[in-house]
């Protein structure tokens, strides 16, 4: 591929190779990405192990940056490609394989004193919602995610097309015991605030000026009740009486901005 004017090197395959979350891998110990803002942002992840690059030739001229001339790209056809994502996915003529991210554990998180709130999702599992939440929470500085493993959607291309490139930016903890990651969130200073339709007060009320870990669960379960009883507060958002509830990923990016401008 020829080099195009005020075109920077995309880093291209990336040094580290430490395992990663266990899940949404395209083959054993692989992940599968598509879509223009996903596969960029990959490729410019220096945290990120590229395998091969399937790509019609649009799709590469649409990339901002230069593939390292060893990069292992197969040309082909749109068609061809759909037969790599899942149905009726948009790939943009990208389809990436990679590995999976290295694993990041909450200590790591807490121990940096990052300023941005942190955001526990409880039991959500569709991709397109996880992905959209990624990409507010990148839009509004926040320091990560935090989801039980079990109950959450695996590192993959419907996520990543929905977070378009946020899947790389921002920091996702799988834990075991979400409960348990809720108390390590309060003996670190956190305040922990579950969202709630139900509660008195709102958000803006219920936000303090420390440090804030926002829970969301599910739609229609909402949280669990012992997620709800390690928050410190429940608070709702002030929606009018017309709608019952917002899609999480709306209230998420609503709850977000609020903590952003508080």
């Amino acid at each position: 591929m020829s080099k195009r004017d005020g075109k920077k090197n995309l880093r291209g395959r990336a040094g580290r190779m430490q395992g990663g979350r266990g899940s949404g891998r395209a083959s054993q110990g692989q992940v599968r990405l598509w879509g223009r803002h996903a596969v960029e942002a990959a490729l410019k992840n220096p945290d990120r192990r590229h395998r091969k690059l399937w790509a019609t030739r649009e799709g590469i001229a649409s990339l901002d940056g230069e593939l390292p001339a060893d990069f292992p790209v197969e040309y082909a056809e749109a068609a061809d490609l759909a037969r790599l994502v899942a149905r009726d996915a948009p790939h943009q003529g990208l389809v990436l394989e990679c590995d999976p991210l290295e694993d990041i554990h909450l200590s790591e998180i807490l121990d940096e004193e990052l300023e941005g709130p942190l955001l526990i999702l409880d039991q959500v599992t569709d991709p397109h919602n996880v992905g959209a939440i990624l990409r507010s929470a990148a839009a509004f500085g926040a320091a990560a995610i935090i989801t039980q493993d079990r109950h959450a959607p695996p590192e993959g291309g419907v996520v990543g097309k929905s977070a378009s490139g946020a899947l790389e930016i921002v920091p996702w903890v799988r834990v075991v015991n979400l409960a348990r990651a809720l108390e390590e969130m309060a003996e670190a200073g956190y305040w922990r605030i579950g969202l709630a339709g139900e509660a008195e007060a709102t958000l803006a009320e219920a936000l303090p000026s420390g440090k804030v870990a926002l829970v969301l669960g599910a739609e229609g379960e909402g949280m669990r009740h012992n997620i709800t009883a390690h928050c410190d507060a429940l608070a709702r958002l002030p929606i009018s009486n017309a709608m019952e509830s917002l899609n999480v990923s709306n209230a998420a990016a609503i709850a977000l901005y609020a903590v952003a401008t508080r």
